[in-house]
């Protein structure tokens, strides 16, 4: 018996090497950008929450002095198109159910609370904190990721199982939990595939670059919806420095605010 056909049916099948080295190379270059993404998802999550937490105070009291200002010019003129301008204003600076979650305690039902009101004299606030995951925690997932992707599964209950996972993989990684990470790594490698559902070597090559490719298709949509949001393009305009930009609009709202309550002053003095 020649030394090929003694070789284990594991062996590397033939015609394969080229296909390894494709997979290689895709794999790489999307885990990469994967991570980018998620990075800048995380990121732009962040600095959605710390825009809201800064300067959610001073759109909603911007909206309120407008809503004031409506009303002052409708009492006065009893125009109808002025009254119907002050309800419509009016109805912009209600504060929305639930409004408490969305301001992070900023605002309730009663209008703006004292911290905003404190927000609105430049009294120091705590900012969200923010996320950055470690190399290792990078390292981590991208090693899940290579290994427990869904079009590797060869049935539906399987399938369902690495959603879930990788579902799992991506709140720590958001987290930045490298020991979360961890564990999960040592979960995985405890649950192997069982050997009668794994696919050959070349079946399991192709249905993974078809995974690549349709997942750099979906990872390409977020990135562009991500870049494209207000907030990403805000955080596009001052990488280096969000917190200098949130300064600066900041100061905007600030002096819109001081021109809106003299203007309101104007009329009801």
């Amino acid at each position: 018996m020649t030394p090929e056909a003694e070789q284990s049916p594991n062996a590397r099948e033939p015609g394969t090497e080229r296909l390894e080295q494709a997979v290689r190379t895709a794999e790489q270059a999307l885990i990469e950008f994967e991570i980018a993404v998620e990075t800048f998802r995380v990121e732009v999550e962040n600095f959605s929450r710390l825009h809201h937490q800064r300067l959610g105070p001073m759109y909603a009291h911007l909206d309120e002095l407008e809503a004031r200002i409506a009303e002052a010019v409708a009492a006065r003129t009893q125009d109808p198109e002025d009254l119907r301008k002050a309800r419509e204003a009016r109805a912009m600076a209600q504060p929305l159910p639930g409004v408490e979650e969305l301001f992070g305690g900023w605002m309730d039902s009663d209008g703006l609370s004292p911290e905003a009101q404190a927000m609105l004299t430049e009294q120091p606030v705590r900012p969200p904190e923010r996320v950055r995951p470690s190399d290792e925690a990078r390292r981590v997932f991208r090693e899940l990721v290579r290994k427990a992707h869904p079009d590797l599964a060869r049935d539906e209950a399987e399938r369902v199982r690495r959603d879930e996972f990788i579902v799992r993989v991506n709140a720590a990684y958001a987290a930045g939990n490298e020991t979360l990470l961890l564990e999960l790594a040592e979960e995985w490698a405890a649950g192997p595939v069982p050997e009668e559902l794994r696919p050959s070597r070349a079946e399991e090559l192709y249905a993974r670059l078809e995974w690549l490719a349709r997942r750099k298709e979906m990872l390409s949509a977020l990135a562009a919806e991500l870049e494209g949001s207000a907030i990403g393009s805000m955080i596009k305009m001052a990488p280096d420095d969000p917190d200098g930009l949130l300064a600066e609009i900041a100061d905007g709202l600030r002096a819109q605010v001081a021109e809106r309550e003299a203007h309101l002053a104007s009329l009801v003095g």
